[in-house]
């Protein structure tokens, strides 16, 4: 077996549950329906797709994402959208989707103390040998 970034098979960025009950689930579903991320990796951060708030049971303010279709539509299309967002996930703030939705995080920037303790640490690393 070959590690996803040295194969050409790409069957693991999808695949459609014909036999699930409740397919579909979202409409608009434009191209082969993705049911990998049926339970979508982003509820908890902040994400683009269109989505609702409700109070649950225990009084927790939840997302309701069943209007959403980005992490469906289409093996590649779902799995890069998913991927790109999870490089830099940004914890959900708990409150209603803003108009227009985030955009998608950017890397953190170092701060200077970071950045010289980084640099010291591959220097080292560099030039360790080995002992």
């Amino acid at each position: 077996m070959q590690p996803k970034d040295l194969t050409d098979n790409e069957a693991f960025k999808g695949f459609t549950n014909s036999a699930c009950p409740f397919l579909p689930c979202h409409k608009g579903v434009a191209r082969e329906f993705n049911c990998l991320f049926c339970y979508c990796p982003l509820i908890a951060y902040e994400c683009p797709g269109p989505y609702q708030t409700y109070t649950d049971a225990n009084g927790l303010t939840r997302k309701d994402c069943s209007a959403c279709t980005l992490p469906h539509d289409g093996y590649l299309q779902s799995w890069n959208f998913i991927q790109r967002w999870l490089e830099y996930p940004q914890p959900w703030s708990g409150k209603p989707q803003t108009d227009p939705p985030v955009r998608r995080p950017r890397p953190p920037k170092p701060n200077d103390a970071e950045e010289i303790h980084r640099r010291r640490r591959e220097a080292d690393a560099a030039g360790d040998g080995g002992d």
